[in-house]
């Protein structure tokens, strides 16, 4: 035998000595008989011993038939064994034998005829107990059959992991006939299996004993190499009776449906959890680019590794739109957002910026049709119809854009835009699952957006009126250097009615108002243009500021059920002096050179509109380089602090009366003024001056 055809050992290696047997045979307990040619027994084995009872000295020499045939079969046995003599020809079957115990047992017999080198004539038999044969028949026969008809694949890999053995299921699932098995490895077979770890696990079954039982896997083998199927292994190690290791059996059962339907239901959940999130994330304010750009965070990555919100532009400005087939769409995009995805992102247009996509771009075709458009795999001729330019078409293509999907925004019967998403690290192209969730993302969204553009036009519309009613550059006063500034409430909230004023009187006095309407939107805009003219009316006639804002409440409770607060006051260069009255508004700030800031204690009295209180009028000392700082709530109320400390901290900053009041006025808004106050700010401040200087 040479090197190459040497038995090997559980480890590859050569075996050295005699190799233990199988184990086969010590199971079925096979004894071993010679006879002469006269009948008398001349060998007998330790099995023979066990099988019929008798021990190796009891039974050599003796008669065979007489040791252990019953009289009534000692004739046909010995007409049997003369045939076999005689003959040469073996004799098989099972016959009854006599016990040295006495009792009767059914043997197996395989007989035959041996010569030896002198020409001497020899009987062999070979005997098993017959149950002991028929249950290893039946044990054969099951397992056979099950192997062969099981729909579970099974294999028996030799103590190198090559294949020794494959079943018809088994076939089906590699897609590789068996005799393609044989000899071969794991990763010759089935190259698209994780083959590294399987290996690794049934050299661990070897070594250890220690079964792997439901091992899940997924990959793909010859016979489907286009699609991931999943299986679970178990793998035992084969000992033959005496412990010796043959191998290792491994079974494969196809679990394929199941993890396809574990995949739908994470699919399905991940669904859910994304319009959960949609729900909570998209329209927290009313603000429409935020709102568009918390669309986009919760499309990327989830949904796509490129996500941009893009509305018709005649929409974004409150007009209706619609596209006839060879139009382009004027576009106008509100966000974009991309996961790791530069080249992509470039592409796409910047938030803020307007294009014209042609009528045969992709988008164009989603919002002049109001239907999806899906490309589940793009190609070289699809970039052009995706991109806006040729520049953007060769950054899509650089950054590995493969799937392609478009969703229109529609609210209320109108497409308000689409939803652009791409993918480009995400190795899946979109597909229905993917389309149905977009369409529900976009549907959701689409209420959202439509009512930002909504409000943000009205609020728009609100600002507008409030500006065009509020004085421009105050004028030019007798002994007063005046600075103002009207900041509108944040995106989250709609216009107030916020106003202030500087009214020139006869003999050198002016006029100084602040007011706010309770109440927000383009009523209250116009209530505070209305009050902003009686006041400057009123005033032109003179009166004390307790009497003019006795008239005020009158006009007022004539608006509507409206409710305003005002300060007015009255400065009069030549006795240096300020009248004030207070109709339910926050104190003005009084500002000294040497002197703590304070405000100025006056009687609160009543909004204007509520009736029936009279207001008081309070004279103050206001001489050159004093200042007065009028304002509105907007400017110091906060949800998490109290009113006591944002009046603190107003004083605080009015620390320099040297300071100019225009660095006040930005110093006061940009310290104290929350970007998302719901309130808007009006802002008024005088500094009084010497005659000449002024």
């Amino acid at each position: 035998m040479s090197a190459a055809e040497a038995p090997v050992g559980a480890g590859g290696e050569p075996l050295r000595g005699p190799v233990r047997p199988s184990g086969l045979l010590d199971v079925l307990g096979v004894a071993s008989v010679v006879l002469d040619s006269d009948g008398r027994i001349v060998l007998w084995s330790p099995q023979a011993e066990e099988l019929f009872g008798w021990s190796a000295q009891e039974a050599l020499g003796r008669y065979a038939a007489r040791l252990m045939v019953h009289e009534q079969h000692v004739h046909l046995v010995g007409e049997l064994f003369a045939d076999v003599l005689r003959t040469g020809q073996g004799w098989a079957g099972g016959f009854p034998i006599r016990h040295k115990d006495g009792s009767t047992r059914l043997v197996e017999f395989r007989n035959m005829r041996l010569l030896d080198d002198r020409g001497a004539v020899y009987a062999l038999g070979l005997a098993a107990d017959q149950s002991t044969v028929r249950r290893m028949e039946q044990d054969l026969a099951l397992s056979g059959r099950m192997v062969q008809q099981s729909p579970i694949g099974l294999a028996v890999l030799d103590t190198r992991l090559r294949y020794v053995s494959v079943n018809p299921a088994l076939e089906k699932i590699n897609g590789v006939p068996a005799e393609e098995h044989v000899g071969r490895t794991l990763r010759e077979v089935v190259p698209l299996l994780d083959a590294d770890a399987l290996e690794s696990a049934a050299s661990r079954v070897l070594q250890t004993g220690a079964p792997l039982v439901d091992r899940s896997t997924v990959g793909r083998t010859p016979a489907d190499p286009d699609e991931d199927h999943a299986w679970s292994v178990s793998l035992y190690r084969l000992e033959d009776a005496t412990g010796t290791v043959l191998g290792v059996a491994a079974s494969m059962v196809d679990t394929t449906e199941q993890y396809r339907a574990g995949i739908e239901a994470e699919t399905a959940r991940r669904r859910l959890a994304l319009i959960a999130d949609a729900s909570a994330r998209i329209g927290t304010t009313l603000d429409l680019e935020r709102t568009a750009r918390e669309l986009a965070e919760v499309a990327v990555p989830e949904l796509a590794d490129v996500a941009a919100v893009d509305l018709l532009d005649a929409v974004v400005e409150g007009r209706r739109s619609t596209l006839g087939p060879s139009e382009p769409a004027v576009i106008r995009a509100l966000a974009v957002r991309a996961e790791d995805a530069e080249d992509a992102l470039r592409a796409a247009d910047p938030p803020g910026q307007i294009a014209r996509y042609a009528p045969d771009r992709l988008v164009t075709e989603c919002v002049r049709t109001a239907s999806p458009v899906l490309v589940a795999r793009v190609k070289d001729e699809d970039l052009p119809r995706i991109a806006r330019s040729p520049e953007a078409a060769a950054l899509l293509d650089r950054a590995g854009i493969h799937s392609y999907l478009a969703v229109p925004l529609i609210a209320r019967g109108e497409v308000l835009g689409a939803l652009d998403l791409k993918r480009t690290r995400n190795p899946e192209p979109f597909g229905e699952d993917d389309l149905l969730l977009a369409r529900e993302l976009a549907a959701r969204a689409a209420v959202q957006i439509d009512n930002a553009r909504w409000y943000q036009n009205a609020r728009d519309t609100a600002l507008t009126l409030q500006r065009s009613l509020l004085p421009g550059r105050p004028p030019a006063t007798t002994g007063l250097e005046v600075a103002s500034r009207y900041q509108p409430a944040g995106a989250t909230s709609e216009v107030g009615g916020d106003w202030f004023d500087v009214i020139p009187l006869e003999d050198g006095r002016t006029a100084l108002v602040v007011g706010d309407v309770m109440g927000s939107g383009i009523s209250a805009a116009a209530t505070m243009g209305r009050l902003r003219t009686a006041t400057t009316t009123l005033a032109s006639l003179g009166l004390d500021p307790a009497v003019l804002l006795e008239h005020l409440d009158k006009t007022t409770s004539g608006l509507d059920h409206s409710i305003a607060t005002c300060v007015y006051a009255v400065h009069d260069p030549h006795l240096r002096q300020c009248r004030i009255a207070n109709a339910g508004h926050l104190p003005p700030a009084r500002v000294r050179p040497g002197r703590p800031p304070e405000l100025l204690d006056l009687p609160t009295g009543v909004p204007l509109g509520v009736g029936g209180v009279g207001f008081s009028t309070v004279t103050v000392d206001f001489v050159p380089g004093d200042e007065l700082v009028f304002y509105t709530d907007g400017l110091v109320e906060t949800r998490r602090h109290s009113l006591d400390e944002r009046l603190d901290a107003l004083l605080s900053l009015l620390d320099d009366p040297a300071r100019p009041l225009e660095e006040v006025c930005d110093l006061l808004l940009g310290t104290l003024h929350h970007p998302d106050n719901h309130d808007d700010v009006a802002l008024l401040i005088a500094r009084a001056q010497e005659l000449d200087q002024a």
